[in-house]
């Protein structure tokens, strides 16, 4: 089974993409983040005319994520158990984003996931991020399943290899020492990151700014965590980093992993 998580920011802008982008590799379950899509202007038809069942979260024109799965597409859920809300004042109510949708396809309990960006220290936008990530650990934990998957855009780069220089992030989110230790927390509840183990390209988003994709200047934060026995069948892995070049891209590049499983038969 071939799994592909990609932060696609605007799925209505970036539709053709996605459609090239899964019969070139042939993708079988796809989970996408940002698609700054409210459920009535998702392109479900598209994927839908390609073979794909589709499970969409979104709101407005903010965040948004997706499953499409050409291996089945089964108990759905359109937010995580114990998932956070946010509002900008404190005393207001804290509304549930579309930041999260979950499937099992072809066996595999699968989450796309995009965890809040966290914007500066201190704010309360970065507690929330906190929050959310914590909620995904405890998630982890106990999920009782053998096979589970959590895929997209975490917003943190766990190792200071993982972003082109950490001198230049002092005092900025994605690298402080309370996300990585959240982070760590999602490894600690026995999640494998498997794109850290089998691909070779080190970064999965590159900023606008500055000509960053050019330069090589990147990060590396979007991931897929599979369980042990999924871990354990992942069998290769990678980033498509010319996805990322060319106009109209998306700053993230897909990333891709392959997972040999038992019993089941692909579609490819």
């Amino acid at each position: 089974m071939r799994i592909a998580t990609w932060n696609v920011n605007s799925a209505r802008s970036r539709a053709e993409r996605m459609e090239d982008f899964l019969v070139r590799h042939n993708i079988d379950v796809l989970t996408v983040q940002e698609t700054k899509s409210n459920e009535k202007n998702f392109p479900h038809q598209r994927f839908e005319e390609l073979g794909y069942e589709v499970a969409h979260v979104g709101y407005n024109q903010w965040n948004g994520v997706a499953i499409l799965s050409r291996v089945g597409l089964e108990d759905v859920e359109d937010h995580l158990p114990g998932q956070p809300g946010f509002a900008k004042d404190p005393a207001k109510l804290q509304d549930l984003e579309a930041r999260a949708v979950g499937a099992t396809c072809g066996g595999v309990r699968v989450w796309s996931l995009y965890i809040p960006n966290g914007r500066e220290i201190g704010d309360r936008h970065y507690d929330y991020k906190l929050a959310f990530t914590y909620a995904l650990a405890h998630y982890a934990e106990d999920f009782d399943g053998e096979h589970l998957l959590l895929t997209g855009d975490f917003n943190v780069a766990p190792r200071d290899e993982d972003v082109w220089d950490i001198t230049l992030f002092d005092g900025k989110t994605h690298v402080t020492e309370p996300e990585r230790q959240a982070f760590e927390m999602l490894l600690d509840a026995g999640l494998t990151d498997v794109g850290l183990k089998l691909a070779h390209e080190p970064y999965t988003y590159y900023d606008y700014k500055s000509m960053r994709f050019s330069k090589g200047e990147g990060m590396r934060i979007d991931f897929q965590l599979a369980s042990a026995a999924l871990a354990e069948a992942a069998t290769d892995a990678f980033v498509d980093v010319a996805e990322r070049s060319g106009k109209g891209a998306s700053d993230h590049a897909p990333l891709v992993v392959d997972y040999q499983l038992k019993d089941y038969d692909s579609v490819r």
